[in-house]
């Protein structure tokens, strides 16, 4: 309630405002007459029947004033009512029923639809006013000051109209209706607007040809039915949002400030050319009121009409392509295909066009086919990749499996080990079983590469030494065997390096042979040193290559690795280095598993970085 009183009282002081500010002499004698009437049909349009009453109050108020009686202002206060409301029924009515939003300026619609309220609404109240001077008052009817009356109104209606809707965007006061579940005789309602125009242009007709006033009194009486007929027309339409920020509302902007100057230009070009006119012997009415009509001459004839022509040619031939265009972002979703039938049937229609429009159109259909193909081609990879991705984690399950999974602890020794590969499958292996009662075999491996090459050559070398060591317990010989095998067919030169140890447990000798790999750590006198080994050549390169069969006495522990171990870097591109291998297990002193420690100071050492190789770490503890 106390909203729609401050919409009635906001409206009731700005009709008073606007009286009395431009009704002194200058003004009035510029040919601006009763300017707050300019501002019904503004009040009407933005606030709705609380606007129209304010505005009707301050008009009584007003015209009490001047010296009316209020049973003369009633028919008068009636009509103005009605004329006032009129607006707000139009504007939420609407020509296109999709787009009903707040009063705005931001399409060359809705600059249509504001310019023809004002235009009609100042016809009608013209006409229906200039009808009741002749009842009411009893003056004679002058069709020419009801035509400067009817451009007055326009005018100022116009300007304050613009301002208002402008200030609305900032400070949100407009009454908007509420949708009605009545249903609409749309085609009754139709016929009494139109009907309610035609009566209004036949009674403008009747002043010039002085027809009979029983003619005129029943064009009146017919208007006020029609117009109060058509002001019980529900709103069945839901208010859509404004669009904010376009390049049409922008250029409409532009244009409507020049049309404001113009404007203002025109009132200082009648404020100059006044003291000349006004002076003139035997001057009448009309040439006296022409410098308030070079005002509205220069803005809807010389300007604002051949203005809206060109607005709207760009609206239809620049402004809508672009919009058309813009309704792609509905359309996309991340990782889809676009829907290309909507949108192609959108753009269809300016393929042909002969200019930027026609090229940004066949640019856009053809984007959206390259889309749709990239976006297809993207979706058979993607299942490709889960295909490989489900067949790696296979591949990993296998490769895990051929990896022993527990220690070895007996009352003479403990073996055990840890792989980590870089990729789903890597190239690393370690393994460890017993050949008999009383020899342990012990293999760690690293192929060239990573990924499923080197995890192919790391199983297929498993399975040989498995093979041959049932067959030879001498490493060297063993990895003679193992090295012809694998440079058999080997046509992309694919290679690994192997260390193989056989360790017995009742004369703890462990005999080993090497093929190019890392040398292991052993434990001597409480303290780690690397062992001096003969280095070897890797496997799958040469054939016939004799390899070097070592043996020592293992008393205290072995510790193998492949290079991922020592390789890995940090983010400052630094390796973790043999030296910080070697002080690792000189400082870790426990009895306990130094896989997981030693797998922890790496991570402490390279930090976020990402893991390079694979790292494989495997040791033999004589108790």
């Amino acid at each position: 309630m106390k909203s729609k009183l401050k919409k009635i009282a906001i409206s009731f002081i700005l009709m008073i405002m606007v009286h009395y500010a431009l009704s002194p002499d200058i003004f009035w004698n510029l040919g601006i007459q009763s300017p707050h009437v300019g501002l019904l049909f503004v009040l009407g349009l933005l606030l709705g029947p609380y606007g129209a009453l304010g505005a009707v109050s301050a008009n009584i108020i007003l015209d009490l004033l001047d010296g009316f009686t209020l049973i003369e202002m009633l028919p008068s206060a009636i009509f103005t009512f009605g004329i006032s409301y009129l607006a707000y029924k139009l504007w939420y009515s609407g020509f296109r029923t999709d787009k009903i939003t707040k009063p705005a300026l931001d399409n060359m619609y809705h600059l249509g639809m504001f310019s023809l309220i004002m235009i009609i609404c100042g016809l009608i109240y013209s006409v229906v006013h200039g009808n009741l001077m002749g009842f009411i008052i009893g003056s004679e009817i002058d069709e020419f000051i009801s035509v400067v009356y009817f451009m007055n109104f326009i005018n100022i209606g116009f300007i304050f109209g613009i301002l208002f809707i402008w200030i609305s965007k900032k400070i949100d006061f407009i009454e908007t209706p509420k949708t009605s579940k009545k249903k609409v005789n749309k085609k009754l309602y139709q016929i009494l607007f139109c009907s309610l125009m035609i009566v209004t242009i036949f009674t403008a007709i009747s002043f010039v040809m002085d027809v009979n006033e029983n003619i005129l009194l029943g064009e009146l009486i017919l208007t006020g039915i029609l117009l109060f007929g058509y002001l019980t027309k529900p709103f069945t339409y839901e208010i859509q949002p404004n669009v904010e920020n376009t390049i049409t509302e922008k250029i409409i902007k532009n244009f409507l400030l020049i049309t404001l100057v113009i404007a203002v230009m025109g009132l200082a070009i009648s404020f100059l050319s006044i003291n000349f006119i006004s002076h003139i012997d035997n001057g009448n009415i009309y040439l006296i009121l022409m410098p308030a009509l070079i005002l509205t001459d220069t803005i809807i004839i010389l300007f604002f009409i051949p203005g809206l022509l060109i607005l709207r040619y760009i609206e239809n031939k620049v402004m809508k392509p672009i919009l058309a265009f813009s309704e792609i972002e509905g359309f996309i979703n991340e990782n889809e295909k676009i829907e290309s039938e909507g949108l192609v049937e959108i753009y269809s229609k300016y393929l042909n066009e002969q200019n930027e429009i026609g090229t940004l159109a066949f640019s856009y259909t053809e984007l959206i086919k390259h889309n749709n193909n990239y976006i297809e081609n993207i979706h058979k990879i993607e299942g490709e990749k889960e295909r490989i991705k489900a067949e790696l984690d296979i591949a990993t399950k296998i490769q895990a499996a051929n990896l022993p999974t527990e220690s070895i602890k007996t009352e003479d020794f403990k073996v055990n080990g840890y792989s980590q590969p870089a990729r789903e499958v890597g190239g690393d292996f370690f393994d460890y079983y017993m050949i008999d009662e009383d020899n342990l075999a012990i293999v760690i491996g690293d192929a060239s590469g990573k990924g499923v090459p080197a995890a192919i050559i790391a199983m297929i070398t498993q399975v040989i030494i498995k093979q041959i060591l049932y067959h030879y317990q001498d490493p060297s010989k063993v990895l003679r065997l193992l090295n012809n095998q694998l440079c058999e067919k080997n046509s992309e030169s694919m290679f690994l390096t192997l260390w193989l140890g056989i360790y017995n447990r009742t004369t703890k000798k462990l005999t080993f042979s090497n093929a190019g790999h890392n040398p292991p750590l052993i434990k001597e006198n409480s303290k780690f040193k690397y062992l001096d080994i003969d280095t070897g050549i890797v496997l799958g390169i040469m054939e016939d290559f004799d390899y070097v069969l070592e043996e020592i006495i293992l008393e205290d522990e072995i510790v193998l690795y492949t290079d991922g171990i020592t390789d890995a870097n940090n983010e400052d591109d630094e390796m973790y280095g043999e030296d910080r291998l070697l002080n690792f297990f000189n400082e870790f002193e426990s009895e306990n598993d130094p896989i997981r420690p030693l797998l922890k100071n790496i991570h402490n050492f390279t930090r976020d970085a990402e893991q390079f190789d694979d790292m494989t770490l495997l040791y033999l503890r004589i108790k």
